[in-house]
C-alpha cells in the first residue's frame, strides 16, 4: 500500500516580505500565519498523512510554499529551479528531505525555470503551466524526466494568475475544478467543474472522498458537499495575501511505498 507522506515547511519569520505578482500587497501577520500553518499541518495528520518537516529556511520569505520546490511523479522527485531568483536556495533542504525519504532525485538545470505550483497531475497526465515562473525550457526538462516513466505532459498557458494551480486543481475522479476567469485555455482540460470563487479552484485530495480547501470559498464547499464529498476547511488567509493556496503548503508524496 502507498504510504501517505507530505512535505511541509514552517513559515519564515520574514514571511511578510514574500513576493506578490497578480494582487495588491496586504499586511501579513506572521504570528497568525504560523498558527494557520500549524492547523493546516494538523489537518493533514488527522486525515492519515505523515508529515515530513523540511528544515526551515528563515532567510527565504516564500519558503513555506514548499510545493514550488519539487515535483513528484511515481518515486521520482524533480527538484525545481524556481522562476524567482530569491527562491532558488529553498531547494537545498528539500532535496535532502526527498532523498532521505527514498526518492530518486532529478533536477531542473539552468537556464530552465519551473515552479511546482504550475504542475497539475491527473493520473498519468501532467499539465504544466507556462507562467511568469515556469518557462519553455523548464517544461521540456519536466517532459524529459517524466515521459519515459509513462507520463503525458501537456503545456498550458498561464497569464492571469501566479501558477496553474491557482486556477485549476482536480477532484478524485479526475474532474478539473476551475475558476474559469483565471484560466487562459479551458479547452485544454477534459471534464471540468466551474466554480465562482477563486479560492474554490484549489483543493487537496486527502484520500477517498475527503477534500481539504480554504475557508474563503464557502459556496464551493457547498457545491462539493452536495456532490458527496467530505470537505475539510482551513483558514489560510495570511497565505492567500501572498497568492498562496492549500496546495502550495505541502508536497503530497502518494507514490512512496513503505
Amino acid at each position: 500500500m502507498p504510504s501517505k507522506k507530505a512535505l511541509v515547511r514552517r513559515p519564515s519569520p520574514r514571511l511578510a516580505e514574500g513576493l506578490v505578482t497578480h494582487i495588491e500587497r496586504e499586511k501579513v501577520d506572521v504570528a497568525i500565519a504560523v498558527k494557520q500553518w500549524e492547523a493546516y499541518v494538523e489537518a493533514l495528520r488527522s486525515h492519515g498523512w505523515e508529515t515530513i518537516e523540511v528544515d526551515p529556511a528563515d532567510g527565504c520569505p516564500d519558503s513555506v510554499f514548499v510545493e514550488d520546490t519539487v515535483v513528484m511523479y511515481k518515486n521520482v522527485a524533480l527538484i525545481t529551479r524556481p522562476g524567482a531568483k530569491s527562491r532558488r536556495t529553498e531547494t537545498i533542504a528539500v532535496e535532502e528531505a526527498v532523498a532521505s525519504a527514498g526518492c530518486s532525485v532529478n533536477w531542473v538545470w539552468e537556464p530552465g525555470t519551473l515552479d511546482g505550483g504550475d504542475v497539475l497531475k491527473i493520473g498519468d497526465t501532467i499539465y504544466v503551466g507556462r507562467s511568469s515562473r515556469t518557462d519553455a525550457d523548464g517544461v521540456q526538462q519536466l517532459r524529459e524526466a517524466f515521459e519515459p516513466l509513462g507520463a503525458r505532459v501537456v503545456a498550458a498557458p498561464v497569464s492571469k494568475v501566479l501558477h496553474l494551480k491557482s486556477a485549476v486543481t482536480a477532484l478524485p475522479d479526475g474532474t478539473v475544478l476551475a475558476h474559469i476567469p483565471s484560466v487562459d485555455r479551458p479547452s485544454l482540460f477534459p471534464a471540468f467543474l466551474s466554480v465562482t470563487e477563486p479560492a474554490g479552484a484549489s483543493v487537496v485530495v486527502l484520500g477517498g472522498n475527503k477534500l481539504l480547501m480554504s475557508e474563503s470559498a464557502p459556496k464551493t464547499k457547498d457545491v462539493l458537499t452536495d456532490l458527496g464529498y467530505e470537505v475539510i476547511t482551513v483558514d489560510i488567509s495570511e497565505f492567500e495575501k501572498l497568492e498562496g493556496s492549500v496546495t502550495c503548503l505541502s508536497v503530497r508524496m502518494r507514490e512512496l511505498y513503505s
